[in-house]
């Protein structure tokens, strides 16, 4: 997969994203955890907050510079409106979006991009810990329960693997 890869899900594009990006994203993903994971943490603002406390600025900068992480961003008429990033071990570690974008393909198309990356470095498998939020959308996807639940936050966070049928690593 190169570095940018048009996709037809109700985004304009996929690309690898740039630390020019960081602020941007780090406003996704604030807006997304405190507006679509209401159900994992009930507005609870000591939950919010300690969820909330990494996701910087400087920290996004540094996920995307990082050697080995694959950052991915969804754009919409010219704004990024999602982010995904596969860790080095083969780990989706973040899968965001506005609220405005929910349920339109733009999830799939971040989630294809990142799979397509995993199967490019010869990964079998993609594992993630799914908000009860996001639960639906991976199982629609393809991904299975492989664990117990896990309580961080105050929030549970649901184990899940998908199996990207290449051989082995």
């Amino acid at each position: 997969m190169g570095e940018e890869t048009g996709m037809s899900c109700n985004s304009d594009l996929v690309r690898r994203s740039t630390v020019a990006d960081a602020e941007e994203v780090c406003h996704v993903l604030r807006r997304s955890i405190t507006k679509c994971c209401v159900e994992d943490h009930w507005n609870d603002s000591t939950k919010l907050a300690e969820w909330l406390a990494n996701k910087t600025t400087e920290n996004v900068r540094a996920w995307i510079e990082a050697d080995g992480n694959y950052v991915v961003v969804a754009e919409s008429g010219g704004k990024i409106v999602g982010v995904a990033m596969l860790l080095p071990s083969g780990t989706l570690a973040l899968c965001y979006l506005q609220p405005e974008v929910r349920f339109r393909g733009v999830g799939k198309a971040l989630l294809t991009a990142i799979e397509a990356e995993a199967r490019r470095r010869g990964f079998e498998r993609i594992e993630l810990e799914s908000t009860q939020t996001a639960h639906a959308f991976y199982v629609r996807n393809g991904y299975i329960d492989c664990g117990p639940v896990n309580v961080r936050f105050g929030s549970e966070g649901f184990p899940m693997t998908k199996s990207l049928g290449n051989p082995t690593k």
